[in-house]
């Protein structure tokens, strides 16, 4: 089984013949920069493979599925090459932890068909009006699942409970996208307003923060769902599902909406419940950030907590109610991929997932 793979440090990805290797300084401790790309250009024109404050590693692309960049790292075009027609996706990161751009091997699971009624679900805008309620619906049911758990553990978020059980019988009432879009930022500040409630009081959520993230949960929550983000583009790449082709979400230009879409489902599944255990459990804790005037970060170590207990998530395993099998809950994101085109070739009406267990 192909893994996930990840680049922290700032650094140089070149080929020689059928080995990719990765080259930094060994004394970098700063996996992040804020360099400007003239600078960066500058020093990786010379050849400083052999010198000893260097550093040299093979990567394992036979062991690879998808190359997640977040150092300043650049890549050569025999690397491209090389990394596309191993059909590997390479997504960049910035400053902030914030998805920034994907390198995608050629497309070979290309359907004229499936394009055509992907894009007729989106004309229509009943067809269109009841996918996008199918997307808040599996939010909100797995932002209420959290929300029990928690109640059941004796945290005070009754409150919450119920504002979201009543606003997921509004769901239906929603006679266009822009009003189920409202409902949907209502039930998820509502969500996040209970983090204060759930977690530990060394973080503060204090509403919710982007570009930059303001303090150490924003930091930990745009991270994920970055992440999360690039982990839905490369299930929809394995489909002949169209990326830019979204219901919830209005598509534009620049960027993949159908992953939007579907990641509504999964944060409160794959990304809330990792801050969850990790601010919990006393593993990530305020040496962890790196503090600026306006913003918060994950520094070094952070990150590396952070994408270890990500990762064991997604390769932790749960027998399938229809399939009758173990599936990883990585798997299920491909899985929902896989419903949505029975749903527009007419073979199945597609439902959320939903957390069972």
């Amino acid at each position: 089984m192909k893994k996930n793979f990840y680049i922290l440090k700032n650094g140089k990805l070149i080929r020689k013949g059928n080995t990719i290797y990765f080259l930094c300084k060994k004394s970098e401790e700063k996996t992040f920069s804020a360099e400007i790309d003239e600078e960066e250009i500058e020093e990786m024109e010379e050849d400083f493979s052999d010198k000893p404050e260097y550093e040299k590693r093979i990567l394992p692309v036979e062991q690879i599925g998808t190359l997640f960049i977040y150092g300043r790292v650049s890549l050569t075009s025999g690397v491209i090459s090389f990394l596309g027609k191993n059909r590997i996706p390479v997504h960049f990161f910035g400053y902030y932890g914030n998805y920034e751009s994907t390198l995608m091997p050629k497309e070979e699971l290309l359907s004229g068909e499936m394009h055509i009624k992907q894009a007729m679900h989106y004309i229509d805008e009943q067809k269109r009006l009841f996918l996008a309620k199918r997307f808040v619906e599996g939010s909100a049911e797995n932002m209420l699942r959290n929300l029990r758990y928690y109640k059941n553990e004796g945290k005070d978020v009754g409150e919450e409970v119920s504002y979201m059980e009543n606003a997921l019988n509004k769901i239906e009432e929603c006679k266009n996208v822009e009003q189920l879009m409202a409902l949907e930022g209502g039930m998820r500040s509502v969500y996040y307003s209970s983090f204060d409630k759930i977690l530990k009081s060394c973080f503060k959520f204090e509403g919710r923060s982007r570009q930059p993230p303001e303090n150490p949960l924003n930091a930990m929550v745009s991270f994920g769902n970055s992440l999360l983000y690039t982990n839905i583009i490369k299930a929809i790449y394995h489909t002949q599902l169209d990326q830019t082709i979204s219901f919830l979400h209005k598509p534009s230009e620049r960027r993949f909406s159908l992953a939007l879409d579907i990641s509504e489902i999964f944060k409160p599944f794959l990304v809330d419940r990792t801050i969850f255990k990790l601010v919990n459990k006393d593993i990530i804790g305020e040496n962890h950030f790196v503090k600026e005037l306006n913003s918060c970060l994950l520094n070094a170590k952070g990150k590396e907590i952070f994408l270890r207990e990500y990762e064991e998530r997604l390769h932790t395993t749960i027998k399938h109610r229809d399939l009758g099998k173990n599936v990883s809950y990585e798997r299920l994101i491909y899985l929902e991929c896989l419903k949505l085109c029975k749903h527009f070739l007419g073979i199945k009406e597609y439902k959320p997932f939903v957390i069972w267990w």
